[in-house]
């Protein structure tokens, strides 16, 4: 599916794509989108449900709770647990928004039917974020930069990046890139209305 939307949209850089939804609650998206959560290890959203609670209530039970409420247009995620973190090198503490486990699938599994989507889009010189990606990868271009003679290197970082993006123009820019019809998502969690 993955590979499908990949060329699909590599083909046609102007190509709109229409109901998406159904493959984001398809179980093989829900099980690797799982699969994905379990892999980070990370803390309990506000719910407090570990990934440990979760397998003794069961994967397929939730997946298919999950596949459920979201092919009914029901699913509604579960508010985030705010914690802060230090910042590494300063006093300050940076906020980090966890959600709970049967978000973070839902995330997932979107984040694996949209990603291709995207990749297409992307630029070469680009490695921040994405699949097959790395560090290390950015550091073999500046290497290789440097062989071919080039010898500027310019870093910029910007101050509260994230918070600092407009959700509404962010989402806008989504909406224009993946077309939903009118019952394809349930305006909340996953596309603007």
């Amino acid at each position: 599916m993955q590979h499908a939307l990949y060329r699909a949209a590599k083909a046609d850089p102007g190509r709109r794509f229409h109901a998406l939804r159904d493959k984001v609650f398809r179980g093989d998206v829900l099980w690797r989108a799982w699969v994905a959560v379990r892999r980070n290890n990370s803390a309990p959203g506000i719910d407090k449900a570990t990934l440990a609670q979760v397998e003794e209530y069961g994967i397929d039970w939730l997946l298919g709770e999950l596949g459920g409420e979201l092919r009914e247009g029901s699913y509604r995620p579960l508010p985030t647990r705010r914690v802060f973190i230090p910042k590494p090198g300063t006093t300050e503490q940076r906020p980090l928004s966890i959600p709970a486990v049967r978000d973070r699938v839902v995330q997932a599994a979107v984040k694996i039917v949209l990603e291709p989507i995207f990749e297409a889009d992307m630029l070469p010189c680009s490695f921040g974020f994405r699949p097959k990606r790395a560090a290390h990868d950015a550091l073999q271009v500046l290497v290789d930069e440097s062989w071919q003679g080039r010898r500027w290197v310019v870093e910029t970082d910007i101050a509260n990046c994230f918070s600092a993006i407009p959700h509404d123009k962010l989402m806008q820019a989504v909406h224009a890139s993946v077309t939903r019809r009118s019952s394809n998502w349930c305006g909340r969690c996953c596309a603007p209305g």
